[in-house]
């Protein structure tokens, strides 16, 4: 059986020596009940549950998968007890307000609860998610009435959430759904149309289901401007909060899938169900974006988990498998051959998939600090700066970390060779499930044209600027034994920054050029923020003794000198332009003659 053992040493270094968590917190009046021994116990729990409670219920629950019959979803062997069991230890609610029942814990906390179970079992965490997410949206622009009604029962666990947004013929484009909601003369909707790819459409693992629905009422303008946001549950709820009859919306099939197939992903119908409008008519599409940036950010945790999974199961592997002698000389005398740590190219894998982790933590948590300045600060500028921050780097945390991920898993598991290839290593699986993290939430793709078109053309390269700005502020404060990464990081905002004009320019010029750069752009980005976080980790970490910060110290290297360089490689192809790539016609990609 595959091995996870929780990185809270890293975990602990993260929040305590590069972001000083403890000084953050105590400073802001509403994060003041949150301290470094509190975060801690908190993360040894969850890591007590990842490695007992989710992680043995992974393979299996891949194996069996949700099943549908007669209308109905039933999760694998052991997810209704563990999802009773997460609910009871109020995991739902770490985030959410006391006032409906939760911890008020911040985000850059949360990150790290999050990938522990990501990492031990993403299809079972894809359940709570949405709960989480459908909470923040209702939180966000829900009534005072619905948010009494719906949130405290969501965050105990005992109903659920989901989003439902995609229909057969519109995914990224929502402007076009046909989903229809008609008005009722007490103040209710019906509900009717169509949804696909809906996580946790339907469940065992809840007594009542919460549908977040976008739909167009008869006279909405066109396009996503009439877009309306609704509150569909799958059985109705009485005046005294308990559930009442069934609701006219329920699942028509699921979803046979690649990976997270204990995950339940359903083709939802609404047959005229009763609907309640949250906000105001057509402006439901802001609300809903609440839901999808928090799982945005949270796909980019389902990679670091994965990565995380990967490389400790591939490292472990690395050192008890035999293979072959060191090039130095024999290493293992007394066996017939040494471990294929001894080879270079081994080590270059497993260094990609580490290095890939630990920045990959450390700029969950730096996002996370966004989000909690954004949500805690009580000042109006740092608050602004904060929501221009995350608006930036919302489609690096899930394209990036994603990409980057998948490669690390890719990496973990050639180090099996052919066992990785094989069911029972669980490498196989790692790969499946982790593939849908780079597709659903809006592709990378998306992503990329989302961050050079919306986040950087559109304002002008002003998001970008002021990061940059932070990068430098910080770097030039290094000290001169830190010259490797503080130059390297600089020389890379430099480059980041000039690029960054010449898509400003190219763009204006010619509409295709964005498009065709875009995920180019977003990679230069990526790797510009890791070296942000190496350098921040660097420096956390150079004034401390002991084989652990040494270590950092020398990870950061290696990513400077060998993963780092790929940054030249993705500003070339920017400015390769868009040419080269649009002047095939459409038939060329059909026509075989």
């Amino acid at each position: 059986m595959p091995i996870y053992n929780a990185p809270l040493a890293d975990m602990k270094f993260i929040l305590n020596d590069v972001f000083n968590a403890e000084q953050f917190w105590q400073a802001n009046e509403n994060l003041a009940h949150v301290d470094a021994a509190t975060a801690e116990a908190i993360l040894e729990e969850m890591a007590k549950f990842a490695q007992n409670v989710t992680h043995p219920l992974n393979r299996t629950g891949d194996e069996e998968g949700a099943t549908y019959s007669n209308g109905n979803v039933t999760t694998p062997a052991g997810f209704k007890a563990a999802f009773k069991q997460y609910a009871e230890g109020g995991w739902i609610g770490l985030a959410a307000d006391e006032e409906w029942g939760g911890q008020g814990m911040p985000k850059m906390l949360t990150v790290l609860a999050d990938e522990m179970l990501f990492a031990t079992n993403p299809s079972f965490m894809l359940y709570p998610l949405l709960s989480v997410g459908a909470g923040m949206a209702l939180n966000s622009y829900a009534s005072q009435e619905q948010k009494e009604t719906y949130l405290p029962k969501i965050y105990s666990g005992e109903w659920s959430g989901t989003m439902c947004l995609t229909e057969p013929h519109a995914g990224t484009d929502l402007g076009i759904i046909k989903t229809k909601a008609e008005r009722n003369e007490d103040g209710t909707y019906n509900i009717t149309g169509t949804k696909i790819f809906i996580t946790g459409g339907d469940h065992d693992l809840a007594e009542n289901i919460i549908h977040l629905v976008l739909a167009k009422t008869p006279d909405a303008p066109a396009g996503s401007r009439g877009i309306s946001l609704f509150i569909v549950p799958k059985f109705m709820v009485n005046e005294d909060g308990s559930v009442g009859e069934r609701n006219a919306a329920g699942p028509g099939s699921i979803e046979h899938k690649m990976g997270i197939k204990a995950s339940a992903t359903c083709v939802m119908n609404f047959d005229g169900a009763k609907g309640y409008l949250v906000g105001k008519e057509n402006e439901g599409l802001a609300a809903m974006f609440v839901m999808m940036n928090y799982e945005r950010l949270s796909m980019g945790i389902q990679g670091l988990g994965a990565s995380e999974f990967a490389y400790q199961n591939a490292a472990q592997y690395a050192t008890d498998r035999i293979q072959g002698r060191s090039v130095t000389g024999i290493k293992s005398p007394n066996k017939p051959a040494d471990s294929i740590l001894v080879h270079g190219d081994v080590r270059r894998m497993l260094l990609n998939a580490r290095a890939n982790n630990e920045a990959s933590r450390a700029f969950a948590v730096y996002v996370g600090q966004q989000l909690d300045i954004t949500k805690f600060s009580t000042d109006p500028e740092a608050i602004k700066t904060a929501n221009d921050r995350v608006a930036l780097l919302t489609p690096i945390a899930k394209a990036f970390l994603t990409d980057t991920a998948f490669d690390a898993v890719i990496d973990a598991q050639m180090v099996f060779g052919g066992h990785g290839y094989i069911r029972e290593w669980g490498m196989e699986q790692c790969v499946r499930d982790l593939r849908i993290a780079q597709i659903y939430e809006g592709t990378n793709g998306v992503q990329s044209q989302d961050l050079i078109g919306r986040k950087t053309i559109k304002c002008n390269g002003a998001f970008i600027e002021e990061y940059i700005q932070e990068i430098r502020d910080f770097t030039n404060g290094l000290d001169a034994d830190l010259n490797f990464i503080k130059d390297a990081t600089l020389d890379a905002a430099t480059e980041v920054e000039s690029v960054t004009q010449y898509i400003l320019e190219a763009a204006r010029e010619n509409p295709e050029f964005s498009n065709a750069a875009a995920v180019d752009y977003l990679h230069a980005v990526g790797l510009l923020s890791f070296a942000y976080m190496f350098a921040r980790i660097a420096n956390a970490a150079k004034a401390k003794e002991g084989e652990f910060y040494q270590n950092k110290l020398s990870l950061a290297l290696y990513f400077v000198q060998r993963i780092l360089p790929e940054l030249a490689l993705r500003i070339t192809k920017v400015k390769a332009g868009s040419e080269v790539v649009m002047n095939f016609s459409e038939d060329y990609f059909t026509n075989q003659a």
